[in-house]
């Protein structure tokens, strides 16, 4: 039963990130591609989690807190960017 359940969470996890990889590479815009590479940022985060959960560890905190200190930093930079392209066209 509980390799059942590793089973469909993996496949689950799997088929997420597939779905937003597609978004990433087909965008259109610039900001859709940037909230899905957030996206993907949390999938990972979240099997890193759950495998921390399943296999009782804490090894892998660290890589998860560098892994949210990227993503919050990149959702920072590209807003502040959009944010400047678009006081300069108007």
């Amino acid at each position: 039963m509980n390799s059942i359940l590793i089973g469909i969470i993996a496949v689950v996890f799997a088929v997420s990130a597939l779905v937003t990889l597609w978004r990433i590479v087909v965008g259109p815009s610039i900001l859709d591609r940037a909230v899905a590479a957030d996206v993907l940022l949390t999938l990972v985060m979240c099997a890193l989690g759950a495998e921390m959960a399943i296999n009782h560890h804490t090894r892998t905190l660290p890589v998860l807190l560098i892994i949210a200190a990227v993503g919050v930093f990149g959702s920072i930079s590209i807003a502040r960017w959009v944010a400047r392209r678009d006081g300069d066209s108007s």
